[in-house]
């Protein structure tokens, strides 16, 4: 199989109609529909839902979201990214009377974690676009809002973004609370409009609960508390995990290869508790709700993988590369982009064995209880292609994704070419697009948590 760095992002692409974006959420979470591809072994034949036969993927199932416990097996578990939006959008005033709106993006690289640096108070260094930069030459833009007075001032030109220096009084808020009281929620580019009072609720999952994203994990917008309780009354349990959604899931693939696409890296933080959760449940199944919750835990894989290779691995050497999973045995090559761990020659039907997802995760705890670590905080660039071979997840649960993106790479990833009849098939029956839009389930053909 050809290495998913030598993937043209022009094969991954379809026509959305712009009709087909929905720009406003529905008026209840869990009505929107949810479209079913693949099932799971675990499941009893017949499913549940209108069917529409395919000769080439199998049965196409529909339903809603309010009914998506019976679309799932009893005794699984659902991993959840509680990841909270912050209001990184700010509207700066120069002294001359112009507007600077600025766009945080990430924390300065001498902060752990993006908790630590939520939680400065009085000031605090963050990587941000700005909006309008050619007319900001020199000195401090100022912002006041109910009692509060922030200052910006521009450190450091980045290659993509500038690190921003910010000061505020009263200097006893935390740069979180700064935000909320400031800031505004940063809807997605293609919603193609300004952030209403709606959105502070609706563009955040009701589990929300960690600041530090700047998109939303759209996927769980569409669970209810009814949805909770149906799923609880067929014993399928919940797992939280955090990954701070960044500025790059918006980013568009400019490159024709992937290969010279660089992925973004984002925070994850994943507790002991969480840990021992999949390990008992990775073989009656886990399904990942959302494609950040899905990179999380394939990540952990291979973080569990570092620790089963080298027991005295230092926490900070834990995080995931793009290509790493792709280049667990062979030579290695950099192209022109500096990207490593690119295999020189790819063949998916190697004959290294890797540890199952069982010994990864065993390793992985194990390695926390001898570090004294209750939660893994690092960062995954990890790129999910076709030919990736999935580790931990049985199925994912996700919205419909923008054309030639690295989103679509991973919903090929699990379905195959099978993505373009699914999408043709979401665009014929009036399933709405992105990220308040419809969404899915789709099952892992043949997936190494059940093969191991």
């Amino acid at each position: 199989m050809k290495h998913p760095s030598l993937l043209h992002i022009s094969d991954f692409t379809y026509e959305l109609p712009d009709q087909k974006i929905a720009r406003y959420p529905l008026e209840q979470r869990d009505q929107s529909k949810l479209l079913i591809w693949g099932s799971s072994q675990n499941l009893m034949s017949g499913g549940h839902g209108s069917v529409f036969s395919n000769e080439v993927s199998g049965p196409i199932r529909e339903n809603t979201y309010a009914n998506i416990a019976k679309e799932l097996p009893a005794g699984s578990l659902l991993v959840f990214n509680n990841t909270k939006v912050v209001e990184a959008r700010l509207l700066f005033q120069k002294p001359t009377g112009g507007l600077i709106e600025l766009f945080c993006l990430e924390p300065a690289d001498q902060y752990e974690d993006i908790t630590t640096a939520m939680l400065q108070k009085g000031s605090v260094q963050w990587k941000c676009l700005v909006g309008g930069a050619k007319k900001w030459k020199e000195g401090a833009v100022q912002l006041s809002v109910e009692g509060l007075r922030i200052e910006a001032r521009k450190v450091a030109a980045l290659p993509d973004c500038f690190l921003i220096e910010f000061r505020w009084e009263p200097a006893e808020l935390s740069f979180a609370e700064v935000l909320h009281l400031a800031g505004d929620i940063p809807l997605p580019p293609y919603l193609n409009r300004v952030t209403e009072e709606a959105d502070k609720e609706r563009y955040q999952t009701i589990y929300a609960k960690h600041d530090g994203s700047v998109a939303a994990p759209t996927a769980g917008l569409h669970f209810t508390e009814s949805v909770f309780s149906k799923l609880s009354e067929k014993n399928i349990l919940k797992a939280f995990v955090t990954l701070h959604v960044g500025a790059g899931t918006f980013k568009p693939v400019k490159a024709e290869q992937m290969k010279d696409h660089e992925m973004h890296a984002e925070f994850i933080d994943v507790t002991m508790d969480t840990i021992e959760q999949l390990l008992a449940h990775v073989e009656k199944g886990i399904i990942a709700v959302g494609t950040t919750s899905l990179r999380t835990l394939e990540s952990l894989y291979w973080i569990g993988l570092k620790t089963i290779r080298n027991p005295h691995i230092a926490a900070a050497d834990l995080h995931v590369t793009q290509w790493e999973p792709y280049a667990t045995a062979g030579e290695t090559a950099e192209n022109e982009s500096a990207q490593k761990n690119i295999l020189k020659e790819y063949t998916s039907g190697s004959n290294i064995v890797l540890p199952s997802a069982t010994e990864s995760l065993q390793s992985l705890l194990q390695w926390m209880q001898k570090n004294n670590a209750t939660r893994i905080i690092t960062k995954t660039q990890i790129i999910i292609a076709p030919g990736y071979k999935f580790k931990i997840i049985r199925a994912l649960i996700t919205n419909f994704h923008q054309p030639q993106s690295t989103l679509l790479l991973l919903v090929s990833a699990i379905v195959g070419e099978n993505w373009k009849k699914i999408y043709q098939y979401a665009l014929d029956n009036e399933y709405r697009f992105l990220s308040y839009g419809d969404g899915s389930i789709l099952w892992v053909k043949n997936p190494e948590s059940v093969n191991h």
